[in-house]
């Protein structure tokens, strides 16, 4: 006894989930600015029935004897069809329309839910090829993608078995010019992407790199060169300089005693010593001074050396 309770139990509550699932089914889609029929279709509707249409659970149309209390008589069909016009998000829910005969009894019933959609806005249709892979990535761009249905062409030719937002062609297949599109479509609405002829030109090699060193390395290189030869320049002037103060101090040297000597072998009073003092000779600066400048050239070029 008490199986047969939870077997009935049980029936019970997927007989429940079930009319859930069904109440929340829509029957009907639009989408926001469009136009919609509701379909009663009776053709035996007459003037003496009485004809209710509700909103949910709210009269929106009453018709009773041939005249309308409640809406548009415009927005009737003469089968009891109702017009709707201009959709709003707000105009979704569950509509229901009631056929009473004279007597007051039901001739008919309908109901049907409706949902309302945003338009399908126009895809953007990119690509990107891959030369790792040795194919070309295709994307088909919406805004919003959940819940639409995707569709390629190829050259016009409906690639039926792609349904993604997405494609992958090998470059193979892109030899000579091939031009694609896509679509994305809703229960509202369908749109196309503009055709896109893909190019893939495989990027050139870059040439190997100087005597296999990076360039920031041959850079280093040659500034290092560069400076050891200026040191090397700078170093043999230095010496050049070097040789030559002593040269000349050699040359002053040999002069100076030269002079002495000649100066100690004339008679002593063959000049007079006051001229001597008053009138030097003119042919060549003093010995002192001259040997003077000459050594203090030669003390710093030392110094540096």
């Amino acid at each position: 006894m008490a199986s047969f309770t939870a077997l009935g139990l049980f029936i019970l509550l997927e007989f429940i989930n079930l009319s859930a699932a069904n109440k929340d089914t829509c029957e009907l889609y639009a989408a926001v600015g469009q136009s919609l029929t509701l379909p009663l279709n009776y053709n035996r509707l007459e003037n003496s029935h009485v004809l209710k249409w509700f909103h949910n659970d709210t009269i929106i149309l009453y018709r009773e004897k041939g005249k309308v209390s409640i809406g548009k008589p415009a927005d009737v069909s003469a089968t009891g069809s109702l017009s709707l016009k201009s959709l709003l998000f707000s105009s979704a829910g569950v509509y229901e329309a009631n056929v009473l005969n004279p007597n007051g009894t039901l001739a008919l019933s309908w109901t049907g839910r409706l949902c309302m959609m945003d338009k399908v806005s126009k895809p953007q249709l990119t690509y990107r090829c891959d030369f790792k892979s040795s194919a070309v990535n295709l994307n088909c761009y919406v805004d919003k993608p959940q819940g639409l249905v995707f569709s390629w062409t190829l050259d016009e030719k409906t690639l039926t078995s792609e349904t993604r937002q997405t494609l992958s062609i090998s470059l193979a297949q892109l030899k000579g010019e091939r031009d694609f599109s896509c679509s994305a479509a809703n229960k509202v609405s369908t749109q196309k992407s503009d055709t896109v002829r893909p190019t893939c030109k495989s990027p050139s090699p870059s040439p190997p790199p100087l005597l296999c060193f990076t360039s920031k390395t041959v850079l280093a290189v040659v500034a290092g060169g560069a400076g050891l030869i200026l040191l090397l320049i700078t170093i043999i002037i230095i010496l050049c300089c070097c040789y030559s103060c002593k040269k000349n101090q050699m040359r002053l040297k040999d002069k100076g005693g030269l002079r002495m000597l000649s100066l100690s072998k004339r008679e002593p009073d063959s000049i007079s010593p006051d001229y001597e003092t008053m009138h030097p000779s003119k042919d060549s600066p003093p010995v002192a001074i001259f040997s003077f400048l000459s050594n203090f050239k030669c003390d710093i070029m030392a110094y540096l050396c």
